[in-house]
């Protein structure tokens, strides 16, 4: 059964998906929203089916609304104490109606970061179409549990519309094609970076440097990293920056301010290189608070 406290928010939540999309960007890590898009509209799947799915990938779960808007699912297995009710509440996955996009999905920006997805702009321009998803009171989860119900939810939902074509995260931009989740074999702690967040990659127009940075970890409430760098091949960096942000996953971020991490020989982490690191504000947008890692004699930029 749904709380009142739950039905209330539900009604909250409804009101949420129908902002702008760039409106719950501005709140880093209180939602998560899914993109699924679709070349042509279609239907939800049966109640009963789309329980059979949710239930497979996440556990035992309630289905709390099916209706002509929305599906709504709560996994057992998570919950989140809300002090000032003093209740335990299920986080709540949302899943809305198929419709069509009207505004893009992809800004200036994130339009040139396609990397992952080879054939992002021409899926961009076919799939007319979209289902929106989202988690709602999973703020309060601990982070790696919040990661491992998403990543459920993202395997989940491709199944549920085997003609989605690919899957944008909203927080991040990242886009994946459903094969591309479908076929993950990467171990299952590892797969929400893999999936959610986004290394971007930028010339610095008039130079010879190169900015790197990573955009999704706000999710789980943990820092972004940048490089701000020239002289170095800019795929060991990628390399890198995906070790770092694995080791801020895997340990809660332990990194402050001045402390050095291995910098990179002939494209290898090297422990005997030190790299310093600082928090400071992002060089592109969002403006957020990052890691930025001093590259020593390849740096670029002041600090």
């Amino acid at each position: 059964m749904t709380s009142s406290y739950e039905r209330k928010k539900l009604n909250e939540n409804d009101k949420i998906l129908k902002q702008d999309m760039s409106q719950i960007a501005d709140l880093p890590g209180m939602v998560f929203v899914i993109h699924l898009l679709m070349e042509e509209k279609c239907k939800a799947p049966e109640k009963k089916l789309m329980h059979k799915i949710m239930a497979k990938h996440l556990g035992e779960t309630d289905c709390f609304c099916y209706d002509s808007n929305m599906a709504g699912f709560a996994p057992k297995k998570y919950s989140v104490y809300f002090e000032k009710e003093k209740l335990n509440a299920h986080p709540q996955l949302i899943i809305m109606n198929c419709s069509e996009i009207e505004k893009p999905i992809m800004d200036d920006i994130a339009a040139t970061q396609l990397w992952n997805c080879p054939n992002g702009e021409e899926i961009l321009k076919t799939c007319k179409y979209q289902v929106l998803a989202t988690d709602m009171l999973a703020a309060g989860l601990g982070y790696k549990e919040r990661a491992e119900m998403l990543v459920h939810y993202v395997e989940a939902l491709i199944n549920i519309y085997p003609s989605c074509k690919a899957v944008v995260f909203e927080t991040s931009k990242k886009m994946l094609t459903r094969e591309e989740i479908l076929n993950c074999t990467l171990p299952e702690e590892t797969r929400f970076i893999h999936y959610a967040v986004n290394i971007r990659f930028f010339n610095i127009q008039g130079t010879n440097d190169m900015l790197i940075d990573s955009l999704g970890m706000s999710t789980l409430f943990l820092p972004d990293i940048q490089y701000h760098f020239h002289g170095l091949n800019p795929n060991d960096i990628v390399n890198h920056a995906y070790n770092v942000l694995s080791y801020i996953y895997d340990n809660d971020n332990p990194i402050e301010d001045g402390n050095t991490i291995a910098g990179l020989t002939g494209g290898k982490m090297n422990p005997d290189i030190k790299w310093e690191v600082q928090y400071e504000d992002s060089l592109i947008q969002p403006i957020r608070e990052v890691i930025d890692i001093n590259t020593g004699e390849y740096a670029s930029g002041n600090r």
